[in-house]
């Protein structure tokens, strides 16, 4: 079950989700939306993080748009989506992301370290913050702004797991390869998983595009790399 929490911001107080582990406490992981916002999937995934034993916390990175996102099961969803999506301010978002990473670290439940897991819009924010702060780990699922954010992988050091799709329709495999060759170059610790038929967006159940061998696949191995990287 997850409460409503408010993390401060420079601009006021950025509304999130937070999620408890059945223990109370554990290490941290600051959970990044889609395009699509908090939505039911996102919110099943900090569930199933704290079920792992994490404190998860989510913050609604369209706030500053006064909107929360949008149904990604609807007709129109990916055009209201990338509205929402082209008019966030990215220098902001990332401003209020490391907020939210203060916030997690600062909060009396967590125990050990603090890591970085987003989708989509969230895991492109997410690498950008972890070039520019310390996480412990870094989780990326076809981060679609990547492309645009590879000068900063020489900042980002610390274990990363970034997952693509081989069939993504926003990023084709050449884009893959080069994000791919970027992100692990000079001996960084950095996993990159790809995989066959799955377009973007394959883990959400909720949206046509949905893979569920891949998504399955997936989840298990960020899992896995969780648990060898930031242990409960």
């Amino acid at each position: 079950m997850s409460e409503r929490v408010s993390v401060p911001t420079e601009a006021g107080e950025m509304p999130a989700y937070l999620w408890l582990p059945d223990g109370g406490t554990g290490p941290g992981l600051l959970l990044f939306h889609e395009i699509f916002g908090v939505s039911g999937y996102i919110q099943r995934r900090g569930a199933g993080l704290a079920a792992a034993g994490y404190v998860v916390l989510a913050p609604e990175l369209y706030w500053r748009l006064d909107a929360l996102g949008v149904d990604e099961s609807a007709p129109s969803a990916i055009d209201d989506a990338m509205g929402l999506a082209t008019r966030l301010d990215w220098p902001a978002a990332v401003r209020d992301a490391r907020a939210g990473l203060e916030h997690l670290r600062g909060r009396d439940e967590i125990r050990g370290g603090t890591g970085l897991i987003g989708f989509c819009l969230g895991g492109g924010l997410a690498f950008n913050v972890a070039a520019e702060d310390s996480p412990d780990v870094l989780v990326s699922y076809y981060g679609s702004a990547l492309p645009d954010l590879l000068h900063l992988a020489p900042q980002v050091n610390v274990p990363s797991l970034h997952h693509f799709g081989l069939a993504d329709a926003y990023i084709d495999q050449a884009t893959v390869e080069r994000i791919r060759a970027t992100v692990t170059a000079d001996g960084r610790p950095v996993e990159f998983v790809v995989y066959e038929g799955a377009n973007h967006a394959f883990d959400n159940d909720d949206f046509e595009l949905y893979h569920p061998e891949a998504s399955a696949l997936a989840w298990q191995r960020t899992l896995d790399f969780l648990g060898r990287t930031l242990p409960t």
